[in-house]
């Protein structure tokens, strides 16, 4: 489904100091034109904004409509910030795939939690993964016209009947054709497989990156990479789907089917081209790749390397770390279970330091259901159920990946539940430090610890 109804671009920031400030614009404004042609989005309007002169309509907050003429270099940025990159509504979903995360969420959040995304401009620009199945001839006329490349493709499987059998949608079987359209137009993609025990793994498994390493040219490829992802299931899932969860056993079957193939395409490309994520190695009980392993981290944003990436990074960082911190402190890091064993050199090292004393908190979900939990899936009802009877001393160091920023504040931040962090700080009388990346940990490590009255959250 999608709303067809082209709106005005809302302006929701006005960089300091730039073209856009200099000109008088506002949040609130709504920008209408550029040269007489109305955006439909963030591309239209960054390729339209790439001419040295403009002529821009604006429709100001109290509804009157001016034209604004500027002259400007070609890559001169106006500086202007919008409420959605896309003016003319999302593209939606129409699969029906039964390990959709969105299908996979307890009813009675709002509106926006529920919509799913299958927009291929949100592929280009923002990297999310879409499934190709809605796209009518304009459109793809439009990725080809603009080189809207590369663009991140949940493949699942390449048998046509395996494939329709995972989305629920007959169009879905056309995946290899549409790879081959995207080789003619020498454009580029970035897979994604979710493995499902029962239904796509196997010898499906092993067809499926078989077929995309033939899109794969070192010269010019056009599969770039894909990600091998285990399949996550929630307590809120359909009773009547045919999924089963991922055990030890099969995590540890798909790494060695899946190193094997790597091996072979390194072999004869020099490159692994197909990459696990990382939760594979933490299901199974084994040890991550080397950073080597992960060449440029391709597939970062899927997991698949940010552990590694994580522990390498904070190796280094640690090298500055002091030996002693007055006055002591007392803090507890929270992460999810998937990670603890990871984790625990990275609290060793930080409990050397002389008066920091750090305990890792390694949560699953009660609230999703899951024994094994990363950490980006914790929620505010994850740390109450389970830190609400603990002395978690100083303060609670909680990741930022956890969060999300509040729709009617920015400044305020929510857990994956909706669950503001300061009502999770209040409930459990303790500071909350929101803590991002290596650099975070450290700096919320060594920050003095709030008074014990002092209840909320530093970021």
């Amino acid at each position: 489904m999608r709303n067809l109804t082209l709106q005005p671009a809302v302006v929701t920031r006005v960089l300091p100091d730039s073209i856009a400030a200099e000109l008088g614009f506002e949040p609130g404004d709504r920008l209408v034109s550029i040269n007489g042609e109305r955006p439909r989005d963030l591309i239209d309007y960054q390729f339209l904004c790439a001419d040295e002169v403009l002529v821009l309509e604006v429709l100001d907050t109290a509804g009157t409509t001016h034209q604004v003429e500027l002259e400007k270099d070609y890559d001169d940025d106006l500086g202007l910030e919008f409420e959605t990159a896309l003016f003319d509504g999302l593209i939606q979903c129409n699969n029906r795939c039964p390990f959709c995360f969105i299908d996979q969420q307890p009813p009675g959040k709002r509106g926006t939690l529920y919509l799913k995304d299958d927009d291929y401009r949100l592929s280009f620009l923002y990297g999310s993964y879409l499934t190709l199945t809605n796209l009518t001839q304009p459109e793809w006329d439009r990725i080809a016209q603009m080189r809207l490349s590369p663009l991140y493709v949940s493949i699942h499987a390449t048998e046509p009947a395996v494939r329709s059998r995972l989305l629920k949608n007959p169009r879905a079987g056309l995946i290899l054709d549409q790879l081959a359209w995207f080789r003619q137009h020498r454009l580029q993609i970035h897979a994604q497989v979710v493995v499902c025990p029962g239904i796509n793994d196997g010898d499906h498994l092993t067809q499926t990156l078989e077929d995309l390493a033939h899109f794969y040219d070192p010269e010019e490829p056009t599969v770039t990479s894909v990600a091998v992802v285990p399949v996550g299931l929630t307590r809120f899932r359909p009773v009547e789907d045919e999924l089963v969860a991922v055990t030890p056993a099969k995590a540890a079957e798909v790494i060695d089917q899946v190193q094997a193939l790597q091996a072979r395409f390194h072999q004869h490309w020099g490159t692994h081209f197909a990459w696990l994520a990382d939760e594979w190695f933490l299901i199974a009980g084994r040890s991550l790749p080397s950073t080597a392993a992960y060449e440029d981290f391709p597939q970062l944003g899927n997991g698949v390397g940010s552990i590694r990436q994580f522990l390498t990074a904070f190796e280094a960082a640690a090298r500055a770390l002091p030996d002693r911190v007055e006055p002591p402190r007392r803090y507890t890091w929270v992460v999810g279970n998937a990670v603890e064993q990871a984790f625990h050199p990275i609290v060793a090292r930080l409990n050397q330091v002389a008066g920091l004393e750090v305990t890792l908190a390694a949560l699953a979900s009660d609230y999703w259901g899951r024994d094994i939990t990363v950490t980006g899936l914790l929620t505010g009802h994850d740390l109450q159920h389970h830190l609400g009877d603990r002395d978690l001393g100083d303060g609670l160091l909680i990741p930022a990946v956890m969060l999300k920023p509040s729709a009617d504040s920015p400044d305020h931040w929510l857990l994956l539940d909706d669950t503001p962090v300061a009502a999770v700080a209040a409930a459990l009388h303790c500071p909350i430090q929101v803590v991002d990346g290596v650099d975070g940990l450290i700096e919320g490590c060594l920050r003095p610890p709030q008074t014990r009255e002092l209840v909320g959250v530093v970021s």
